[in-house]
């Protein structure tokens, strides 16, 4: 079974349709409510509702869903029922399968309720006619590369006395998100340096994100988020909110975190934590949400194309 821990719950949703061909006079059976076993639709509904439900126990590698809602639609043609289904959960993965589950379960149900009048029917297909609330669907795309710079704070690695393992993290993750990674740098924990640095990567460099790692715990010289605060213009505190967030459900020092996030001109500043462990997992919980920020900033409308403009 694939390793989803790394993933956030985001509203997924998925539609399957399948369809059972059948004689004219066995649809016409239906309507008329002349089925020796009774109504089949809402028992194919029942079916169907049952399927989602317990996919997991039926496909090995499916991972167990709390299913939120199902929706199931029949579309009774002349040679044809249509089975349509909706199924939607908050989850860290898709529910395509339990759509798709539960519409060959609904087919499969018509199909025992009516065998004993129409020998002729025959399962035509299933298939998925939409799935969304995966990363792909939070994506932005934009007419040019972002750019970005990393910002490492820590006595001990700008003295040489311990590898830097975090901002070469950061480095790779963002080149890997498509940014160009423009200055990756390390300097001690002075208040004053930390303001600097941060000041021209905003002002001069332009940048459109700069990540920081380290000086946000309770040490006397851990001094980002008192740095940060001069620093930034306008806060953006849902940011540390859902890395903490993300965080404190894997470990429980994820809430000692002082890192803060924000706007100092169209650059976005964000404090990640100085263990290359909490800034994986806030990397993971960074991206890729915070790519539609870029658009906000330039106007853009909330489309994931990230061209129109509003």
């Amino acid at each position: 079974m694939r390793d989803i821990s790394r993933k956030f719950s985001t509203l997924r949703t998925a539609t399957a349709e399948a369809t059972l061909l059948a004689a004219p006079e066995t649809l016409a059976c239906i309507r008329r409510g002349e089925v020796p076993k009774g109504d089949p639709l809402p028992v194919a509904k029942v079916a169907a509702v049952q399927a989602a439900k317990e996919t997991s126990h039926i496909i090995p590698y499916c991972h167990p869903v709390g299913v939120e809602a199902v929706d199931v639609a029949f579309d009774l043609q002349e040679r044809a029922i249509i089975t349509t289904v909706t199924v939607k959960a908050v989850h860290k993965t898709g529910v395509e399968m339990e759509a798709l589950t539960a519409a060959s379960a609904a087919a499969l149900t018509l199909y025992d309720m009516l065998k004993m009048i129409d020998e002729t029917m025959e399962i035509a297909g299933v298939k998925l006619l939409e799935k969304r609330g995966g990363k792909s669907d939070f994506r932005n795309a934009y007419d040019r590369q972002l750019r970005a710079a990393v910002l490492v704070m820590s006595d001990t690695i700008s003295a040489g006395e311990k590898d830097d393992r975090s901002g070469k993290l950061i480095v790779e993750r963002l080149e890997a998100e498509g940014f160009q990674v423009g200055d990756y740098r390390i300097i001690p924990d002075d208040p004053e340096q930390i303001r600097e640095t941060l000041i021209r990567y905003a002002d001069t460099d332009r940048y459109d994100l700069v990540l920081t790692t380290g000086g946000t715990g309770f040490s006397h010289r851990d001094n980002t988020p008192e740095a940060m605060r001069v620093v930034i213009e306008r806060e953006i505190p849902g940011i540390p909110e859902a890395l903490r967030n993300y965080g404190q459900d894997r470990t429980p020092y994820a809430m000692l975190s002082r890192g803060k996030a924000g706007l100092r001109g169209d650059t976005i500043i964000v404090n990640l934590p100085g263990s290359s462990r909490g800034v994986a997992e806030s990397l993971d919980a960074l991206f890729p949400g915070i790519m539609h920020a870029f658009g906000m900033l330039w106007g853009y409308s909330g489309h994931a194309d990230g061209k129109e403009r509003r």
